[in-house]
């Protein structure tokens, strides 16, 4: 973060100062463990816990001032504010004025119901060869996180790239109005947290408003393949940058697209298109879906004129898309291990299936997915795992294993849909799912895991996988 001072702070946050003006010089945190000397900590209540009992810990980090929302009875310098989130936005929107005014410094917000992580990885890889860039940690995309990201930039930082999540409508509004970006990304509007959103109608909408507060002077990055996204155009004051997987409107010189996609156990291949000039596009990164956020962070690179053969083969160089995510893993014994159990949604999870499918057939190898809940979709959980077994079946996927109660509608739709039931099995905990796996995967095999974090896939993913 930018050094300021302790009133500098209280004067941006709302809040009073209580204590010495003492000079901050280190990072914001909410979490103590993570205080250095000179930071900042910002003690805030939260679902699990209360940051207020952590001051003392804070303190002996090194902690030089500390943000709270009731008295602080230790002897640090404290600033008082009514709410810690409102305050944490506060400061980030301050930080990120400041770096605005003093340097070149431009936001881009990427939001959308699949591919955020992924694609601002890819904004990271093609971005940081052209000057300091800032993105977050993991996922970090909510009222916390993402100003905690806004936080971390300082003079020299030449590009923030932000994902925005959420839960209801008005949050991507909140982050927006704190970080004001000239680039706004929409992926994709699907049911990913439709039991928050109540309908992928309200999703829409909530998606609509990363482009409808743009400047004028700002670029809003679309998905023509996806109607939802495409009508977001009419909503927005900015130039529109299109991106898809069909050729778009002769009198549209910007539009990319790709089309010769494929994809294989050792990466994506795809053709990338704009007017009359064409790219081969080789990702190291598994499932033809990341070709879509592909395109997105190079319609980005192109909007702010870095050459596409450059972004294109700063893309080549990233090993994975990040951890849990499409992650390839071998652990030995002719076992190729996909591990993408970070998080799901009916749309990635369909996504993770296809390209099991299809990089199996190609290379005559054993196809086994082990599924767990995709959580968050409320009224249509049901449904949605019900649809996604009948598919596995129709792919022809060889071995399904189904784990955990909020799936099992996975295991009943897919012995329901073939015409024995040999091929799926349903558990109800990853460590039944671990002995199941490790008494019948043979070399050849490529197993993969798709579920959303709170199953825990992810963790036995990687214990298969040997890491």
């Amino acid at each position: 973060m930018l050094r300021m001072r302790a009133s500098e702070i209280a004067a941006a946050v709302g809040g009073a100062l209580h204590g010495a003006d003492v000079e901050v010089t280190g990072s914001v945190e909410t979490d103590s463990r993570l205080v250095t000397p000179g930071g900042v900590f910002f003690a805030m209540p939260g679902e699990a816990t209360d940051g207020h009992r952590f001051i003392d810990a804070a303190i002996e980090a090194g902690a030089a001032l500390v943000v709270a929302e009731r008295a602080v009875e230790q002897d640090v310098p404290h600033v008082l504010v009514p709410e810690g989130v409102t305050a944490l936005g506060a400061l980030a929107a301050e930080v990120i004025r400041r770096v605005r005014a003093g340097g070149e410094l431009t936001v881009i917000g990427v939001t959308g119901s699949n591919g955020k992580t992924t694609t601002k990885n890819m904004l990271q890889a093609i971005l940081e060869q052209h000057g300091p860039t800032v993105t977050p940690v993991k996922s970090f995309n909510n009222e916390v996180g993402a100003p905690m990201t806004m936080l971390r930039i300082d003079e020299a930082t030449r590009y923030l790239v932000l994902e925005m999540g959420a839960s209801v409508e008005g949050d991507i509004a909140r982050l927006t109005a704190v970080s004001h970006p000239e680039i706004g990304v929409v992926l994709k509007v699907g049911l990913a947290h439709a039991g928050e959103f109540g309908g992928i109608e309200t999703t829409a909408r909530a998606k609509t408003e990363m482009v409808r507060d743009l400047p004028e002077h700002g670029i809003a990055v679309l998905n023509r393949d996806d109607e939802r996204v495409r009508a977001m155009a009419a909503a927005t004051a900015a130039r529109v940058v299109w991106f898809g997987t069909e050729p778009g409107p002769a009198d549209d010189p910007t539009h990319l697209w790709a089309d010769a996609v494929d994809s294989t156990l050792e990466g994506t291949v795809a053709a990338v298109h704009r007017g009359e000039r064409s790219w081969p596009l080789r990702l190291r990164i598994l499932g033809e879906h990341h070709v879509l956020n592909a395109l997105a962070a190079l319609a980005v690179a192109d909007a702010l004129g870095i050459e596409l053969e450059a972004a294109i083969a700063a893309l080549g160089t990233m090993e994975r898309a990040e951890r849990g995510r499409m992650e390839l893993l071998e652990p030995g014994g002719g076992i190729t291990v996909i591990n993408d159990a970070y998080n799901a949604s009916p749309d990635s999870a369909a996504a993770a299936l296809r390209a099991l499918a299809h990089m199996t057939r190609q290379a005559g190898r054993r196809s086994i997915a082990v599924l767990g809940e995709m959580a968050e979709l409320g009224p249509h959980a049901v449904e949605e795992h019900d649809r996604l077994g009948r598919q596995a079946v129709r792919l022809r996927i060889d071995r399904l294993v189904v784990v955990g109660p909020g799936a099992k509608a996975i295991h009943d739709a897919a012995e329901l849909e073939s015409s024995f039931g040999q091929e799926t099995t349903y558990v109800a905990t990853a460590e039944e799912a671990e002995a199941l796996l490790r008494g019948e995967l043979t070399a050849g095999d490529v197993v993969l895991f798709k579920s959303s974090n709170v199953s825990g896939l992810q963790v036995l993913a990687e214990r298969i996988g040997g890491l």
